[in-house]
């Protein structure tokens, strides 16, 4: 039986998911794992990875392919787990290459964890940066070291601990975290938002408030194989500005949304002639266009 569960959802990236698989293939507890991939929409060249021929057919891994009619990760996410038969399940995304013992890392601090008794019920979030293979580009250099991608620079100091709790949602990246199959169960991701970004920290609300705390293993190593230009980041900006207009409405205390003079302020800043301001001027653009639709929706 397997020990850890890895659920990677996936969409029409059929060679960045193979590469994915060849580093968990490499991974030192590889004949321990349960891979279980999602694929969130139809695609040629991803199904044809796990066809009877194909070279994934060859892996020593253990691959379950599950192909769902045009969803979203967080959909994906839960079949995935419906799926899983390890007491552990580590969720990374298709773009994320594992250092060969980011896996035996994980699990080794969950079973430590419950051999002491000690809070059976918390996730371990790993560290991710860039992959060292791409050329990374200013932005990416920007988005790292300022937190806007992932923000782990504002956490170095909670390295081998857990998160304060007031602040722990905002880093429940689901790119790169593990907990038990009980708790990823008991606490699905919802199934009625369908825009890019925030289900992750919707969820790690819902972690929060149940008591279930987020620990930190920085040894627990991803690469992020996703380059990004400017143009793209800031694309991916208007759409999380847009997608947490929506998630507000199904999640009163969703927190992410500037308000009052904070909104003056983000306002203000995004007038600015820098990378901060024009992500702020693109976020903002987002939300814009989530009210205005959102104003249409009610006069009709």
């Amino acid at each position: 039986m397997a020990s850890l569960s890895v659920v990677i959802p996936t969409h029409n990236r059929a060679d960045i998911l193979e590469q994915c698989l060849d580093h968990l293939e490499k991974q030192t507890i590889a004949d321990e794992l349960e891979v279980i991939v999602v694929s969130d929409g139809h695609d040629k060249n991803t199904s044809m990875l796990f066809a009877a021929t194909s070279g994934t057919a060859q892996r020593r891994l253990r691959i379950k392919f599950l192909e769902l009619p045009k969803c979203h990760q967080g959909i994906a996410r839960n079949k995935g787990v419906q799926l899983a038969t390890a007491a552990h399940v580590l969720f990374i995304g298709d773009d994320i290459f594992l250092a060969p013992d980011a896996c035996e890392k994980h699990l080794a601090l969950h079973n430590d964890f419950e051999s002491k008794s000690l809070n059976l019920l918390q996730v371990v979030l790993g560290f991710t940066t860039w992959d060292p293979a791409l050329e990374k580009t200013r932005v990416m250099q920007w988005l790292e070291s300022s937190g806007w991608q992932f923000g782990y620079p504002a956490i170095e100091q909670y390295a081998h601990t857990r998160l304060p709790p007031d602040t722990q949602h905002l880093y429940t990246y689901t790119s790169h975290i593990s907990m038990q199959v009980e708790v990823a169960r008991h606490f699905p991701f919802r199934e009625d938002v369908s825009l890019y970004g925030w289900e992750d920290i919707e969820w790690g609300l819902r972690l929060k408030k149940a008591g279930i705390r987020v620990f930190y293993e920085p040894d627990a190593k991803g690469y992020h194989h996703h380059p990004y230009t400017f143009a793209e980041s800031i694309r991916r900006m208007e759409i999380l500005g847009e997608s947490a207009m929506h998630m507000q409405t199904v999640v009163p205390d969703f927190d992410r949304i500037p308000q009052g003079m904070k909104r003056v302020g983000y306002e203000v800043t995004s007038l600015l002639p820098t990378l901060a301001g024009s992500h702020r001027r693109a976020f903002l653009r987002g939300m814009k266009h989530a009210e205005q639709e959102m104003e249409t929706a009610v006069q009709e």
